[in-house]
């Protein structure tokens, strides 16, 4: 349907030839991929994806695209659940939904382990993209949602969670001198009853640096009568105390519309986990659809800067 004011319903736009990935394309047996995360490097655009394996449990895998919109997937796994050592009981029913960022020139991945006692998050790091360090556990049980920021804040490092605490899912800032050893944790953002984010929400791409502050693109959820829909909206995060919000998305960014975002193993789900900007401002968002695949959200950082806060 043509939208008649010319701007369509949503702030940023799908790609044309949405979605992005699919199971198809993984060389491997697989249920579903979603939510990954994309890193920029010399040779174009990387995806670290979650694979859903057809038992269940996920995997990591990496896909390369020299335009940061058509992929190809490695043959195998680049990261798999640890099966002896240290990390092994943490990561028995698989890892989930990394995240990566680079901070003084090493990538680091932050993750969700996943067993029978829960979840929580975990880091890694990488030289190659293809072999991962697992540095350990970095939050209590709980936890998830993890993203760092790409640059250290009044000498520490940083990072924004979603602890639950009485079912109440809400975006945390804390503080860490070391990666591994994390406090001076705060609320930042809270769900907001009435809105379209007023169940639960939790931070989902790195935060990205402008000269208005910390953008923060991140995912809520409202429950309905025919089951939770996840949407995008957008936080803006003081640059020196990112615990201080400037504004807030009221309307989000992009809500589940397409059919390949309404149906497949989780429906209405648009779930953003990073974003790439180029020079001239250009946006892509990457995003899960329907924990079923991986989609494409086009945008400038300026329109999504003016647009998203009025």
């Amino acid at each position: 349907m043509r939208p008649r004011n010319g701007k369509g319903l949503d702030i940023i736009s799908r790609w044309e030839g949405n979605p992005a990935l699919t199971v198809e394309d993984v060389p491997f047996r697989a249920n579903t991929v979603f939510n990954g995360s994309p890193i920029v490097t010399r040779d174009g655009v990387y995806i670290l994806l979650r694979v859903e394996g057809q038992q269940g449990g996920s995997v990591f895998a990496l896909a390369r695209s020299k335009d940061g919109l058509r992929f190809k997937v490695d043959p195998e796994p680049v990261m798999l659940p640890a099966r002896d050592g240290p990390f092994a009981d943490m990561e028995t029913k698989g890892i989930e939904d990394p995240r990566v960022t680079i901070i003084d020139g090493v990538t680091y991945v932050m993750y969700t382990v996943v067993s029978d006692a829960g979840y929580r998050i975990a880091l890694a790091r990488t030289n190659d993209h293809v072999n991962y360090e697992r540095m350990g556990p970095v939050s209590e049980p709980g936890n998830k949602d993890g993203v760092l920021f790409p640059r250290r804040i009044n000498g520490r490092y940083v990072r924004l969670d979603r602890p639950i605490g009485a079912g109440v899912g809400s975006i945390w800032v804390s503080y860490s001198p070391d990666l591994m050893n994390w406090g001076d944790a705060e609320v930042v953002i809270q769900p907001r009853r009435g809105y379209w984010d007023e169940f639960r929400i939790g931070a989902s791409c790195p935060p990205i640096e402008t000269s208005e502050g910390w953008l923060e693109i991140y995912h809520g959820v409202k429950k309905t009568s025919a089951g939770p829909i996840y949407r995008i909206g957008t936080v803006l995060l003081d640059l020196d105390d990112p615990a201080k919000v400037i504004k807030r998305s009221v309307a989000p960014v992009l809500s589940p519309r397409a059919e390949y975002e309404r149906i497949g193993d989780v429906g209405n789900v648009v779930f953003a986990c990073g974003a790439v900007v180029e020079e001239n401002g250009d946006m892509k968002i990457y995003y899960g659809a329907a924990d079923t695949s991986i989609c494409v959200a086009l945008t400038s950082l300026g329109e999504l800067m003016s647009e998203s806060f009025k």
